[in-house]
């Protein structure tokens, strides 16, 4: 369907060079006859009338009919008494075919890991928090703005991470980013202009955090996980600076980093000079116990929190924060006005309302309850499907590593599943070094239904359990 322009006379872009030989008609009728055959002008739509064409371009109104008259002889233009002059039917060139089809397409039941349950999004809160912001927010915040975010999101935030994570946090030293990825990107530059040259990453370790190392000339180091967290020995010989790291909930392993590993981080940090960079991932969904507290709590001045609503509510808002120590909060916040000069400021506000307002809170009440339900599905379909087999990290979060047995291949079982139109994904995307984990899929279920997932499971079945 073409698009009917609102007003009298629509603009259109035409150039005409007076200093050229050729004449201006000449011109004009080419330069219509090219954006009908590229596909700037569509089927149906209308042209400015040949009087405002014509007072547009500083040409007579008869120069400009005659071209028209013109491009209804070739088929280029239509026009019916009493009515505008349109781009005919057909008149554009034919499309360029499409490009081939991507190899495989998406499977119909698919356990991706890191997405929350895009169908439970709060949409009615989100739009009651967006009227608030539209109504409430100064006229002052919606110029350019502070690269460090809305004041009124940072003094909210601060006191709700105080309140829910334990962290130590003051409105100051919070920096809004468009999430966790960014606010990674953001610190490994700071940290690069203070001289750093290597940051440590847990192996397995989500991938996401090494993308940005190039641009910033870091180089990257494995740290091995195990059950318990982060290998802090391993990290005492890495010669890193700082080191990333999901202590909370493991990625992806689900390990809880142990609390004398918590301490030991603190003092290698202390011992080394270095930062330690929390990714404080879906912190707010813990099964077994009380959510546990943020690492930035034991040292904020060693500590860098991020965090975001991407699990919370939904990556496509690209929200999050960085709470910074104070040595890098200023370099944070110049790396940001580089990056973006600043995100959002309506997304920002109406996070804040919703925060203040209890509302998010509710929602993740509710969402805790949805995943618990989803997380004993896939355990009980697992234990009479496959049984044997061994699971870990299914303490939070929304998704389950599955140790598969010996002599099973990843690569096997997800190419296999694939045929059967079912997503899973192997351990081995997430790992770098030389891992000492087993083989073992990642299955996530936070975006997944009960159904899906008890069929997902059925269907895959023999490919878990062949031994």
């Amino acid at each position: 369907m073409s698009i009917q322009w609102s007003g009298l006379a629509p603009e259109i872009l035409l150039e005409l060079d007076r200093d050229r030989s050729e004449p201006l008609r000449v011109q004009l009728e080419r330069g219509l006859r090219d954006a009908i055959r590229s596909g700037r002008l569509k089927a149906g739509e209308r042209l400015p009338s040949s009087r405002e064409l014509a007072r547009e371009l500083g040409v007579s109104r008869g120069l400009v009919l005659e071209c028209y008259t013109q491009l209804q002889a070739e088929g280029y233009l239509a026009s019916r008494g009493g009515s505008a002059t349109r781009v005919a039917s057909g008149a554009e060139a034919p499309p360029d075919p499409p490009p081939p089809a991507a190899e495989g397409v998406r499977p119909s039941i698919d356990f991706r890991h890191g997405l929350p349950d895009l169908a439970s999004f709060p949409r009615r809160d989100w739009a009651w928090a967006m009227r608030e912001a539209s109504r409430d927010v100064p006229a002052g915040e919606l110029g350019y703005g502070h690269a460090w975010g809305s004041d009124t999101l940072r003094v909210v935030l601060a006191a709700y991470l105080r309140r829910v994570r334990g962290a130590v946090a003051e409105p100051e030293r919070i920096v809004i980013c468009s999430g966790v990825q960014q606010g990674v990107n953001l610190l490994i530059r700071a940290l690069a202009k203070r001289g750093v040259k290597r940051v440590a990453f847990e192996d397995p370790g989500h991938p996401d955090h090494r993308a940005g190392l190039a641009l910033a000339g870091i180089e990257a180091v494995p740290v091995p996980v195990d059950d318990r967290g982060v290998d802090v020995e391993a990290l005492r010989g890495s010669g890193a600076g700082a080191v990333v790291l999901t202590p909370a909930h493991q990625s992806p392993t689900g390990a809880l980093l142990a609390p004398e590993r918590r301490q030991a981080l603190v003092a290698w940090a202390a011992e080394h000079d270095a930062t330690l960079i929390e990714d404080d991932y879906d912190a707010e969904f813990r099964y077994d116990r009380e959510p546990v507290g943020a690492l930035q709590g034991l040292a904020p001045e060693r500590v860098a929190t991020l965090g975001s609503v991407s699990k919370s509510l939904a990556p496509g808002l690209r929200l999050g924060w960085v709470v910074c120590p104070p040595r890098l909060a200023d370099a944070v916040m110049a790396e940001k006005r580089i990056e973006d000069r600043s995100s959002p400021v309506l997304d920002q506000v109406a996070l804040a309302a919703l925060l203040e307002s209890g509302r998010y809170d509710r929602h993740l009440r509710r969402m805790r309850g949805v995943y618990a339900a989803r997380r004993e599905v896939l355990m009980d379909a697992l234990a009479r499907h496959a049984p044997g087999l061994e699971l870990r990290g299914l303490a939070a979060g929304f998704h389950v590593l599955v140790l598969l047995p010996e002599g099973v291949s990843e690569a096997e079982v997800v190419d296999a599943a694939r045929e059967r139109s079912v997503g899973v994904y192997g351990l081995g995307d997430n790992t770098f070094g030389e891992t000492r984990w087993p083989p073992a899929l990642v299955m996530g279920f936070g975006n997944l239904g009960e159904g899906a997932i008890e069929d997902g499971i059925a269907a895959i079945s023999d490919l878990l359990d062949r031994h």
